[in-house]
């Protein structure tokens, strides 16, 4: 989904975090995804969020199961620490050279319902594929990741080689330039922000555009893809948070 509003000005509105996306966005760039309750207080008042925004957040989000309590503090629940699975491989995909194979997904089960068909078509989605015609999702072959086992129960993957030329599919699957212009965008705005809030809402902003890229082959890319710009901002910012965590927590054990 574009950023941008649709005038597409080049500049991109974003609505401000949450504070349970503010909490979010701290835990899932953290390694292990655990901080203690006053270290956790310290960084969000950093943020603007105040401590009995956060205690209500918390406690909704304990209660939806997004955060288990621990002794030390909150951590991450197992549910979202598939996300942030899914975070890590979308800042650093692993590729391997592209032989001009592709792979395919044929969705083989029938009689799902509306809310199964939706969710199939998000976990193929978030393996990069692309959705050719109905129940048919293919991509490059390029990626270093097995498809989950369960794919198996309601789908059957093979590997082709479309008689279309690889530039022109590739191009009709995905948004590449809207993509492009959305990321430039944001590599902009980024570089005008200073205050802390407004960095973090931008960069969780670049994580859901990262997670939207398809890491196509370089042959099947528009020119100058900043793909690889948008990923070196964001490990920059995380070693930039990742500091101001161990700040924190190592302060306040002080």
């Amino acid at each position: 989904m574009p950023i941008n509003d649709p005038a597409r000005s080049g500049e991109p509105r974003l609505r401000p975090l949450s504070a349970r996306s503010i909490v979010l966005s701290l835990l899932l760039g953290t390694h292990p995804p655990e901080l203690p309750a006053r270290d956790l207080a310290r960084l969000m008042a950093g943020f603007g969020v105040g401590g009995s925004t956060l205690r209500a957040a918390l406690s909704r989000m304990v209660a939806a199961g997004d955060l288990r309590r621990t002794e030390a503090g909150y951590r991450l629940s197992d549910r979202l620490l598939d996300r942030q699975r899914r975070q890590d491989e979308a800042v650093r995909p692993r590729t391997r050279p592209w032989d001009g194979d592709w792979e395919m997904v044929v969705v083989t089960a029938t009689g799902r319902g509306p809310a199964e068909r939706a969710e199939l078509r998000s976990r193929l989605a978030a393996l990069r594929l692309a959705e050719l015609r109905e129940g048919v999702w293919l991509r490059p072959a390029n990626l270093d990741r097995p498809l989950p086992a369960a794919l198996g129960a309601v789908a059957q993957h093979y590997t082709a080689r479309p008689e279309q030329p690889a530039r022109d599919l590739a191009a009709s699957l995905w948004p590449l330039q809207a993509w492009s212009a959305d990321a430039r965008a944001l590599l902009a705005h980024i570089e005008r922000l200073d205050r802390p809030a407004e960095r973090l809402t931008a960069f969780a902003a670049v994580v859901r555009h990262l997670l939207a890229d398809p890491v196509l082959p370089p042959a099947l890319l528009p020119a100058h893809w900043p793909g690889e710009a948008l990923r070196a901002a964001y490990t920059d910012y995380q070693q930039e948070l990742a500091g101001q965590v161990h700040a924190h927590v190592t302060g306040g054990s002080a």
